[in-house]
């Protein structure tokens, strides 16, 4: 079976650890490098210059934060605005250029930079990851999708894993049931971003008009009970 074709994202994000402090990614200057724009963040900061220090903040920060809010936090602040370009100014750690990348059902790949080379940093064996309630659906998804009948076995609650198999599995999404399996699974993959309630080892997560998917954690591992 064939999913959704898997566009991807490209997000950068630079990371300067500075005494112990890490430091949020700054957009970078037109012909400058992060360094370079950290430096005249924190010169912005020092001459409480924060109309320039703003010109260096990202289009996403820009879009959720005014100008006007910006400037009038920061000369609320006028301690910690100090404290931060002494810092700043001061740098002396290691810094660490590194890019992340969405596909998928929101899969991320990590990278860094080492010796001049872009090298992938995330761990890239996790396919059916179970750590979350969400991770566990994307990856019980994902199986469904490579008709990974055996792996589907895994996201099954004790109580009913001793009744399945995976022949029971397969039979039971590609029967006469296949289409409205289809569509189920369409519907959950299209609101696989939907929020997520936890108490304790139970979670549950509203989807559609009237479905409701049930998880349930056993042995570390999150599972999917019900879902509809």
């Amino acid at each position: 079976m064939r999913g959704r074709p898997a566009g991807f994202v490209v997000r950068v994000r630079v990371h300067i650890f500075v005494l112990g402090l890490a430091v949020g990614a700054v957009a970078c200057a037109r012909g400058t490098g992060p360094d370079q724009t950290l430096d005249h963040y924190g010169v912005a900061l020092k001459n409480h210059d924060f109309g320039a220090a703003y010109d260096l903040m990202s289009s996403g920060f820009r879009v959720k934060v005014s100008r006007e809010d910006y400037v009038r936090t920061m000369r609320d602040n006028a301690r910690e605005v100090n404290e931060t370009a002494e810092r700043l100014r001061g740098k002396k750690g290691s810094m660490e250029v590194s890019a992340e990348f969405e596909y998928g059902l929101g899969d991320t790949m990590r990278l860094i930079q080492e010796d001049g080379q872009w090298r992938i940093a995330t761990y890239p064996l996790g396919f059916y990851d179970q750590s979350t309630p969400k991770a566990a659906l994307r990856s019980f998804i994902r199986a469904y999708r490579l008709e990974r009948w055996e792996v589907m076995l895994r996201f099954v609650p004790n109580s009913y894993r001793e009744k399945m198999s995976a022949e029971k599995m397969k039979a039971q999404f590609t029967g006469p049931s296949r289409e409205q399996m289809e569509n189920l699974i369409n519907t959950l993959e299209a609101n696989v971003d939907e929020p997520i309630t936890e108490r304790g080892n139970d979670a549950r997560m509203s989807y559609g008009d009237r479905y409701t998917v049930q998880f349930l954690k056993e042995d570390g591992a999150w599972k999917l009970k019900d879902l509809d």
